[in-house]
């Protein structure tokens, strides 16, 4: 044995570490090492002389010891290099394509930064609703026939059920909210309807509620007007026709010229050149008593509309349930 043939192998070694890429190399080395060293301390016990075996040991031992923090270093720093290339979710990708808003969001998102701007809160409310909140407080009682216009879904009969309109939600803010108020209420809504081009069993209602003092059907024609030209543009024309709802009195159906043949007729507004787009009126005097509300002091105005239906005249569309189909194609177009 030779302290040359250590420092030799040492400097071997130190080579092989440095250019090792992967731990199972290291592994093999540190196995390589080990029978050489076990090879060295069985030539020691070959050694007489005791001094010469004292020295030579004390070599062997030295190099063991330095070779095995050299492969602990490596191995440390394999660790640390696997352990930062481990993947990372919350690091963004920046080849993932960010998928298009659905329209139905687009168009709300327009609408609802309308009623902000005038001062408006976004008020939301429960799918499923109780009866007294979806019909009676809405001067519907149980024999009313205009229940059967929005026949819907009961979870308990009778009194437990998926809500046919927002209006449910306008009632709740009259118990909680304090006067004056202006709110829209926008959300799901279910009905009892066939599937067609225009209807669906659950479609996407806004509703909007104002009340306070001197609330006027003036201020109700301002506020949809502006919403109507604000969405359409400001050569859209609106007018206003008596119907009947329940819960408003007077109330109005509201028209506003076609889009797309400015009120020559077409397919579309089905030859009319007027298309029906919003149901309001005034809050009638009774559906504010059963809240306790003042209706003497306090008057108020409501309104309703099925974005669906907008968002078909919006966007061009010809079919209410190519909504709720995932066709992305469809989204890119928009």
């Amino acid at each position: 044995m030779e302290i040359n043939d250590l420092e030799s192998m040492k400097k071997q070694i130190i080579s092989d570490l440095e250019s090792i890429k992967t731990e199972s190399d290291i592994n093999k080395l540190n196995s390589q090492f080990r029978k050489y060293t076990k090879s060295l301390y069985s030539e020691l016990k070959g050694i007489s002389s005791e001094n010469e075996k004292k020295n030579f040991g004390k070599l062997i031992n030295d190099f063991r010891s330095e070779i095995e923090r050299l492969i602990e270093n490596k191995k440390s720093k394999f660790k640390d290099d696997n352990a930062s290339n481990e993947y990372d979710p919350y690091i963004f990708n920046p080849s993932i394509k960010i998928g298009n808003s659905h329209p139905l969001i687009k168009l709300y998102k327009k609408m609802e930064k309308f009623f902000i701007n005038l001062g408006f809160s976004i008020v939301q409310g429960p799918e499923i609703e109780l009866d007294r909140y979806n019909f009676e407080k809405l001067n519907m009682p149980a024999f009313h026939p205009a229940r059967d216009m929005q026949d819907t879904f009961y979870v308990m009969s009778p009194k437990v059920l998926l809500r046919s309109h927002t209006s449910s939600v306008q009632i709740r803010s009259l118990e909680t909210m304090e006067l004056p108020l202006s709110i829209i209420s926008p959300g799901t809504v279910y009905r009892v309807d066939d599937i067609d081009a225009q209807h669906t069993p659950m479609f996407y209602q806004v509703e909007g509620l104002v009340v306070g003092e001197g609330v006027s059907f003036a201020h109700l024609k301002y506020v949809l007007i502006s919403l109507l030209k604000e969405t359409f543009g400001n050569s859209t024309d609106v007018r206003f026709r008596p119907t009947y709802y329940p819960y408003t009195e007077p109330s109005a159906a509201i028209d506003m010229s076609c889009p797309k043949c400015n009120k020559k007729g077409c397919r579309l507004c089905s030859q009319a050149g007027w298309i029906t787009v919003l149901g309001s009126g005034m809050v009638h005097p009774k559906v504010l008593e059963d809240v306790n509300v003042d209706s003497e002091k306090y008057t108020g105005f409501a309104f309703g509309l099925g974005l669906n239906r907008l968002a078909m005249i919006y966007f061009g569309m010809s079919e209410i349930k190519k909504f709720y189909e995932n066709d992305i194609s469809i989204w890119n177009q928009l």
